[in-house]
């Protein structure tokens, strides 16, 4: 394991109802597949070394005897392999019969673990062939010419990286409480599911959402495989099922009704559970109440170095963007957060007018949609919304006409206010030199700004509405009592890729060019005079480095406390062709001094929304001295 990563696969082999010698060789060719590839853990499905749909040739003892000679040969066969395979067979312990999943390794047999609940409705019959776990007692058996030791209760296998892990056999997983909910709670990082679910009509989508919500449930791993092509179509057919899962979220699907075997492989990501789990205080209360321990078996495995790490599994360059299908649901209730947070501010304090800076770029564009729309919901004037465009030294034409275009459309009261003068004078009176194009003449800029929206919110009784995002606070790009101020932050929840994505929905319904060209306007503060064409000299990413990289930084830094040479080895493979590891490292580094040094501008931030599961909210979600050193995480980054 490297960087909290484990390869894991669901493998599907064809198979020959009762035919054990072919079975186990289509069984040794996924292993061999799976080792390969990397692989630390494969599951294959229930009963697999015989075929699940052997019906009352269970009762055969030939079977049975010819499904344990296949462990043997299976055993003999990963003598030299470090991949764990876990494969089904029925298993005889003293005189019953148990339908099992065995755990071998590097030819040996780790354990077995047999099926607790049993399916004998519809089209299944299992207790006319199979006892349950619960109806055996610990014991000490030989099975493959292993010694093992088996018991009816919950077992967990631990590598030697420390991953640990449990199985469940198919209607396990279907019960009112499932052994994985244990075994999670006993610390079970990822669950393995051997499976042989039939096809019915509406059957699969029920059970994707099934795993889904047990895998988010009991925030673990979870690696499912069901039997396929081979298997008896007497009466049911079996599509050949295999899933992975992370908390809920699908990771790797195979072909259903494939007539070719196949292995679904990915990586999951433990260190990322585990701190699911260490922030989740009602996991933690419902281990506290943890009954029967579970049996702990050790599993060898090779250390992984980091010449070895090969990152396959793919990974979102934008993990606050919402995926296509659900885009719509996303943004809207995206929006309707902002505008709910926003109308009971006003509600509360019986506030009928807004006042808003409008610079012509994304934030301040989301912002007033936003001021907008909670307006309408209140049923109060829009020309109660009192937009202001401040003209200053490094305003272009583009972003002024933008600003003025955007306020005329959605007509909300228009009034211009240029600080140049003011500005000019403020110069005088410090005695800065204007031609000195400072940390001095910037903030000044954006401090006369916020002093005139404060003054006329005052003077017309009404509040300032921020515009600043979530990118800005992580960063502190943003000026102290300046455009760090305001009486609400409606975008104080919203990273800047998400702010552009908004507001390119939103013009997609107001259909108005304004919008998209603020979209595609540079991102910048505009306190530098433009250059001698009049364009924006002064772009944002320029100075701090791309926001599609600080965004993918802040969420893992802060959704899953990643160490930043994790984040930057998941940004290499995310951004793959768009930046080198060598960028990519600049701006993490960037990220890191600017998020430790910039946190007193956060300790006293307006309030705003969360609208998401990041947040920086001092009240809330992010607590953290304004002293704190960044050396260690600068330093993690130097190996």
């Amino acid at each position: 394991m490297k960087y909290g990563f484990i390869k894991v696969a669901a493998a599907v082999p064809a198979v020959k109802v009762a035919d054990v010698e072919y079975n186990v060789g289509q069984v040794e060719s996924l292993i061999a597949q799976a080792e390969g590839q990397g692989v630390e853990v494969v599951v294959f499905p229930e009963l697999c070394l015989t075929g699940y749909s052997c019906q009352d040739l269970f009762k055969e003892q030939l079977l049975i005897d010819k499904a344990e000679e296949g462990l043997i040969v299976l055993l003999d066969f990963t003598r030299k392999l470090d991949v764990i395979s876990i494969v089904g067979l029925p298993v005889q312990i003293g005189s019953l019969l148990y339908n099992c999943a065995a755990v071998i390794q590097s030819g040996t047999l780790l354990g077995i673990v047999p099926k607790t609940y049993l399916p004998n409705y519809g089209e299944f019959y299992e207790k006319r062939w199979f006892a349950s776990a619960h109806d055996l007692s610990p014991q000490d058996l030989y099975l493959a010419g292993s010694p093992i030791h088996v018991t009816g209760g919950p077992t967990i296998f631990s590598t030697c990286d420390g991953v640990r892990f449990g199985i469940e056999i198919c209607e396990d997983v279907w019960a009112p409480t499932p052994p994985s909910n244990q075994l999670a709670l006993a610390g079970a990082d990822i669950i393995f599911n051997l499976s042989a679910s039939d096809e019915l009509i509406g059957k699969h989508q029920y059970l994707r959402q099934l795993l889904s919500q047990q895998s988010a449930r009991t925030m673990c791993g979870y690696v499912y495989s069901s039997c396929g092509f081979g298997e008896s179509t007497q009466d049911v057919v079996y599509g050949g099922n295999a899933m992975i899962f992370e908390n809920g979220r699908l990771l790797s699907e195979g072909e259903r009704f494939s007539f070719q075997p196949q292995i679904k492989i990915n990586q999951i990501d433990v260190e990322r559970l585990r701190t699911e789990r260490r922030c989740n205080s009602t996991f933690i209360t419902a281990q506290a109440n943890l009954g029967a321990q579970c049996s702990t078996f050790n599993v060898q495995c090779k250390p992984v170095t980091p010449s070895e790490f090969d990152l396959v599994r793919p990974i979102d360059p934008h993990p606050f963007i919402p995926s296509d299908d659900k885009m719509e649901e996303s943004c809207q209730e995206i929006l309707n957060i902002q505008v709910s947070g926003l109308a009971k501010r006003l509600y509360h304090i019986g506030g009928t007018k807004a006042v808003i800076g409008i610079s012509g770029g994304l934030d301040s564009t989301l912002a007033l949609l936003v001021t907008v729309k909670a307006f309408d919901k209140l049923g109060l004037e829009r020309r109660g919304i009192i937009g202001i465009t401040m003209p200053g030294f490094g305003t272009t034409d583009r972003t002024y006409n933008n600003a003025l275009k955007l306020m005329k459309v959605l007509g909300v009261t228009v009034r211009e206010i240029s600080i140049a003068k003011a500005v000019t004078q403020h110069f005088l009176d410090i005695g800065h030199d204007a031609r000195q194009h400072d940390t001095t003449y910037e903030n000044s800029q954006a401090r006369e700004r916020t002093q005139i929206l404060m003054d006329v919110a005052n003077k017309e009784n009404a509040i300032v509405v921020g515009t600043g995002d979530l990118s800005e606070l992580a960063l502190g790009w943003a000026t102290y009592n300046g455009d760090h101020m305001s009486m609400y932050g409606v975008n104080a929840g919203v990273p800047k890729t998400l702010v552009q994505y908004l507001v390119k929905y939103i013009a997609r319904d107001m259909a108005t060019e304004v919008l998209l060209d603020i979209v595609d306007t540079p991102i910048s503060p505009e306190l530098i005079p433009a250059d001698e064409q009049g364009n924006i000299r002064q772009k944002t990413e320029d100075l701090v480095g791309p926001y599609e990289l600080h965004d993918f930084f802040l969420y893992y830094f802060l959704r899953f406390g990643f160490r930043p040479a994790k984040i930057l080895c998941m940004a290499t493979k995310a951004f793959a062709g768009s930046y080198d590891e060598e960028i990519i490292k600049k701006w993490l580094q960037t990220f890191c001094r600017r998020f430790f040094t910039q946190q007193f501008k956060r300790s006293c931030l307006p309030d705003g929304p969360k609208v998401g599961s990041v947040s920086l909210s001092p009240r809330g979600d992010w607590r953290m001295p304004s002293d704190a050193s960044s050396v260690l995480w600068l330093k993690d980054l130097e190996h």
